[in-house]
């Protein structure tokens, strides 16, 4: 498990060093770099959505989206993650944008087939490499959330260590379970979920990624029969 531990202390240690940081850039250079950030996030979430290659896998996602949508309105997994976040918020104060850094990191960082994969190898074959990319990646960018959104990016490393060890324990089973197919119908709705989280941070649209989650197990599910 020591990937997952290296990915919670490279979220911990970029994210204390970006909250040293905060406020001390004009903000117009903060919403300037906020805007390149968002728009590297958007990339990387292209990039995984056009991963699929399947001719019935668009379709696959749509239905994936649309009935994942409805489990998370139902569940209001969105509310779950903001009241968490402002439970957290009470723990260090009062920080406007402390919600909004947690629950939007969190996201970034659990959701993508690095953190899933990473586990699944690191637990296997005690190879944690995929995992150490990963930590690199999330510990340059949390320098950057943390730099204008704070501490709460910090406190996103705690979802990040339950997630992937999780899947670290119960990774011989998840291998047996998960098949290629599988994981590209995941890594493709979870692409578009992180491209929806780049258009949040510019506000462009306010999408309630949250409640979309369970689209990443309904697609497993859907890519697994067809």
């Amino acid at each position: 498990m020591i990937g997952t531990i290296v990915n919670t202390a490279a979220i911990i240690v970029g994210g204390l060093l970006g909250t040293s940081l905060k406020g001390k850039f004009h903000p117009r250079i903060q919403e300037t770099v906020m805007q390149g950030i968002s728009l590297a996030v958007m990339l990387i979430g292209l990039k995984m959505a056009f991963s699929l290659d399947k001719s019935n896998g668009t379709i696959l996602i749509i239905f994936s989206l649309a009935l994942g949508g409805i489990i998370g309105e139902v569940i209001n997994i969105e509310e779950k993650l903001n009241n968490l976040g402002d439970k957290l918020k009470k723990i260090v104060g009062d920080d406007e944008f402390f919600v909004q850094g947690f629950v939007q990191t969190s996201l970034i960082y659990c959701v993508g087939a690095m953190a899933i994969m990473g586990a699944i190898q690191d637990g296997l074959n005690n190879n944690p490499s995929l995992l150490f990319t990963k930590s690199l990646l999330d510990g340059t960018s949390s320098i950057a959330f943390a730099a204008t959104y704070g501490i709460g990016v910090v406190f996103s490393a705690i979802p990040v260590f339950i997630y992937q060890s999780t899947i670290t324990i119960l990774s011989s089973y998840a291998q047996q379970i998960l098949s290629d197919s599988m994981i590209m119908g995941m890594t493709a709705t979870g692409g578009l979920l992180i491209f929806a989280i780049g258009l949040n941070i510019i506000k462009i649209a306010e999408i309630k990624i949250g409640n979309l989650l369970p689209s990443l197990l309904v697609a497993i599910i859907l890519f697994g029969i067809f």
